[in-house]
């Protein structure tokens, strides 16, 4: 059985805010670059072969989440048996632990 990926539609949006701002700051070319490179590290999380940590280092609560990186952003998943669910994408400077308090909060039905 293959497994499928999944964006939250929270992921969906902090992705194209990260696109909005790389083409305002950078420019087409560079934000088609890094839109890439974030999709391919979530193949690689899909694959098996992304080494993540869980979040429950960063928060009690997240156990059923994880994180990679990406460029300068964290991918927050959940890596269940039949699919990649990713849940978030939020940047190195951001208050991550808070964020990630935030989102185990909602519980995995609400994602």
């Amino acid at each position: 059985m293959s497994r499928s990926l999944r964006l939250t539609r929270r992921a969906e949006a902090s992705l194209v805010e990260i696109a909005k701002w790389t083409i305002e700051q950078f420019g087409l070319k560079q934000a088609e670059l890094y839109e890439n490179e974030v999709l391919t590290r979530c193949q690689t999380i899909l694959n098996g072969q992304a080494h993540s940590r869980s979040c429950a280092v960063l928060v009690d609560d997240a156990a059923d989440l994880r994180f990679v990186r990406a460029g300068e952003h964290f991918l927050v998943f959940m890596d269940r048996s039949d699919e990649v669910i990713i849940v978030d994408i939020m940047h190195s400077r951001s208050d991550f632990p808070r964020h990630v308090a935030a989102l185990a909060a909602l519980k995995s039905k609400e994602l």
